[in-house]
């Protein structure tokens, strides 16, 4: 009974991470002008899906990371604790997806492991190193490095675009060949297969004519790199969520093959589920109401939250993408002026980030609480 309830609270709080962080991915291509919210919402839906698919197979690390090394040893944990944590995290990802703050469930989940473990155990049964080295600073850093990647990345950005401007890679299967169009119209060939087709010289000057196939503009690099950041984003959240599974044991591994596929399949489909349903009203934050933005800043912060999310995921390294994706947008908008910066919304996020650790943790402290009384209730009669 405790576990099937455990599982449905993972798939609760995988749909709450999906309506709150899709938004982190896609914001920038609504922002900037490419598409609208609906294509960008199924788009940032489709990586994400991707994402925390692959994550089962290459975040061994992650999921170690999240269920081991907070409390001793010798200290039995109960289930009830990963009811609690999940509980807790989920039911403040919701009312910030509610409100449109975006917030960070990596952030939730912490607040939330500290204050059932508070409750549970007491402050000197907590492994505080553990929580410092292994969550505390990488969340605390990640915001700073991004800041920082991000201005990094924006000349590079912002120079490739200014000689891509205007021009178009097409890919002709008529005339079996791959050429450049400038804005002038110009065209260069930059590979044909020999003995085929009509010759170069009667490839039309335009890419927008419609025999000319496949084409990748500028607009393009927005959207692979968007979809980059979805995929990023899946693989490094989905671990933290099916980790919480796993509290208690003594290596943080799966007993067995299908209870990992089950959990990782369910809270893949409960993510995706929850991007699309609910992830415009904290995409509309993000995309209109910190700053203004153009494709090289736009992709610029979209390079930057890929980069590192990937990383961190790979080494363990519980970031928060949130963090990283909202930073990026403030340091690109801080390149047009501080007045670009609507900073209104800047603090409002700020104090969603500081209110995010007490308040998971007051959740999740209440529902062990009443978790604790109902079993204490029911025990007699089962």
């Amino acid at each position: 009974m405790l576990a099937t309830l455990t599982f449905l609270l993972v798939l609760l709080l995988a749909f709450a991470n999906g309506t709150n962080d899709v938004s982190k991915s896609i914001a920038t291509l609504v922002g900037s002008g490419v598409t609208n919210y609906g294509k960008a919402i199924v788009w940032g839906t489709l990586w994400t899906v991707g994402g925390a698919g692959l994550s089962a197979f290459v975040a061994t690390a992650m999921v170690k990371t999240f269920s081991t090394g907070f409390l001793p040893s010798q200290v039995a944990i109960h289930p009830t604790l990963s009811l609690s944590v999940l509980t807790g995290a989920a039911a403040w990802v919701l009312f910030a997806s509610k409100t449109g703050l975006p917030v960070s469930t990596t952030h939730a989940l912490t607040g939330s492991l500290v204050g059932t473990g508070l409750l549970a155990y007491g402050f000197e049964n907590l492994i505080w190193s553990s929580l410092v080295n292994k969550i505390g600073l990488p969340l605390l850093l990640s915001p700073v490095l991004a800041f920082i990647v991000a201005l990094l990345f924006y000349p590079m950005v912002r120079h490739l675009a200014a000689r891509w401007e205007g021009t178009c890679l097409c890919l002709t299967p008529a005339y079996r060949a791959l050429m450049t169009v400038d804005a002038q119209g110009a065209t260069r060939t930059l590979y044909q297969a020999t003995g085929f087709g009509t010759p170069v010289a009667a490839v039309p000057a335009r890419c927008e004519r419609a025999d000319l196939g496949f084409t990748i503009g500028l607009d393009s690099l927005h959207w692979v790199s968007s979809g980059l950041t979805a995929f990023a984003r899946g693989a490094n959240d989905t671990p933290k969520i099916a980790a919480i599974l796993l509290l208690g044991t003594s290596l943080g591994a799966w007993p067995n093959s299908f209870m990992q596929g089950m959990t990782f399949a369910g809270a893949t489909i409960a993510m995706g589920l929850g991007s699309y349903w609910g992830g415009r009203r904290v995409t509309e934050v993000l995309a209109e109401k910190v700053t203004k933005m153009d494709h090289v800043e736009g992709l610029s912060a979209n390079l930057t939250t890929t980069t590192l999310v990937l990383t961190s995921a790979a080494l363990g390294l519980p970031v928060s993408t949130t963090h990283l994706s909202s930073s990026a947008i403030i340091g690109i908008g801080l390149l047009q002026g501080w007045r670009a910066v609507r900073w209104r919304t800047v603090r409002d996020m700020l104090l969603a980030w500081v209110v995010t650790l007490p308040a998971s943790g007051i959740f999740a402290g209440l529902s062990y609480l009443l978790i604790d009384w109902l079993l204490r209730v029911l025990a007699p009669v089962s």
